[in-house]
C-alpha cells in the first residue's frame, strides 16, 4: 500500500483529533509536534508495511530499555544529529569558531568537589593503569584569557566505569571528577588514572539493538568536558584519544574533528595538550546547560585546593 493512505480524510481527522489541534487549551507548538511525529510513524508503518506483532514488539523494546535511553540516543545518531544541527544553525546566523561540541553522554553527576591548580582526578588507586597528565587554556573568540572559568571534568576508569555508575560499587564518589577553577591565565591542569574505552552493556537494550543492526556498541578512551563562564556560551564537548582502535569508530559518534589528540606515551605516562576556545554567549540562555535530566549527588566541598 502507498503512504497516500495516511493523507486519506479518515486518517488526517484522526491525527487532528489525537494531536487536539481543533482544542482551545493546550500548547499550539506541542499539538503541531505531536501531529507531525505521530504522522511519521504511521507512513513508515505504511511505507514498512510493519504487522501488528512487529509494532508491539517495538513498544516492548521501548519500555523495556528506559534505564538505556540516555545509550540508546547517542548509538541512533539522534544526539549527534543534535550537535550537527545546532551547528547549522550557528552557521546560518554567522557564528562561527570555537572548539567542536559534541555529546554529553548520560553520566555527568552535578556536585563534584571545586577545586584549583594542578588537579588530581582519581582518589582510588587503579593497578597497572598510565597516568594521563592534561594540560591546556581556555580562550575566547579573540584569544583572551576566559575569566572566571570552570572546567568540568569526568571520565571512566580503567575498566571502563564511571563513579556513582559502577556496578560493582567499588568506586569512592566523585572518583575521576572534578569542577576545576581557573585562575586569570585561564590555565588547566589535571592529572588522572587513564579512563580506557567501553562497551554498552552486554545483552542489555543497546547491545541487542547494535547486534540486530549489525554494529558494535564500543566507544574508545575519552575524557568529558563542561566549560562555564559568565558572558560566553558554556560548551560541552569531550576527547576522544587518537590512538584507540575505535577512534574512528564510536558507536556513538562522539568522535569530531579537532577533538582526536594523540597522546604523547613516555613510560607509565601519558601527556595531552588540549586548549578549549568558548564562544560568546549571545543571550542568558547560551551560558546554561541544557535541560537534559541529569544525575545529582550530595555537593562536595566549594574550595578544595589539590
Amino acid at each position: 500500500m502507498d503512504t497516500s493512505f495516511v493523507k486519506t480524510p479518515e486518517i488526517q481527522q484522526l491525527l487532528d483529533r489525537a494531536a487536539g489541534v481543533n482544542e482551545s487549551g493546550g500548547s499550539a507548538r506541542l499539538k503541531s509536534i505531536v501531529r507531525d511525529l505521530t504522522e511519521s510513524i504511521m507512513e513508515l508503518i505504511v511505507k514498512h508495511d510493519i504487522s501488528e506483532s512487529e509494532f508491539w514488539l517495538a513498544m516492548k523494546y521501548l519500555a523495556d530499555s528506559s534505564a538505556e535511553i540516555g545509550l540508546i540516543v547517542p548509538g541512533t545518531g539522534l544526539e549527534h544529529f543534535l550537535d550537527l544541527y545546532m551547528d547549522a544553525k550557528d552557521a546560518e546566523a554567522g557564528l562561527t569558531g570555537g572548539t567542536p561540541r559534541t555529546i554529553e553522554g548520560p553520566l555527568y553527576v552535578a556536585g563534584a568537589p571545586l577545586v584549583e591548580g594542578n588537579v588530581n582526578l582519581s582518589v582510588d588507586p587503579d593497578e597497572g593503569t598510565t597516568v594521563l597528565h592534561m594540560t591546556g587554556t581556555v580562550t575566547g573568540p579573540e584569544g583572551e584569557a576566559v575569566k572566571d572559568a570552570i572546567v568540568h571534568v569526568w571520565h571512566a576508569n580503567s575498566k571502563g566505569w564511571y563513579s556513582h555508575f559502577d556496578p560493582t560499587g567499588e568506586q569512592t564518589p566523585f572518583n575521576n571528577r572534578r569542577r576545576i577553577k581557573l585562575g586569570d591565565d585561564a590555565r588547566y591542569a589535571f592529572h588522572s588514572n587513564q579512563p580506557s574505552g567501553y562497551s554498552v552493556p552486554p545483552e542489555g537494550a543497546t547491545d541487542k539493538l547494535m547486534q540486530a543492526l549489525g554494529r558494535h556498541g564500543n566507544r574508545p578512551a575519552h575524557v568529558h568536558f563542561f566549560i562555564e563562564a559568565p558572558g560566553y556560551r558554556t560548551l560541552t564537548t569531550q576527547i576522544n584519544f587518537g590512538d584507540d582502535p575505535f577512534a574512528a569508530d564510536d558507536f556513538a559518534f562522539g568522535t569530531r574533528e579537532g577533538l582526536l589528540p594523540v597522546p604523547s606515551r613516555q613510560g607509565d605516562s601519558a601527556y595531552i595538550q588540549f586548549d578549549f576556545q568558548m564562544q560568546r554567549a549571545h543571550d542568558a540562555g547560551d551560558e546554561g546547560f541544557s535541560s537534559r535530566n541529569r544525575a545529582e549527588a550530595t555537593p562536595a566541598a566549594e574550595a578544595e585546593t589539590v
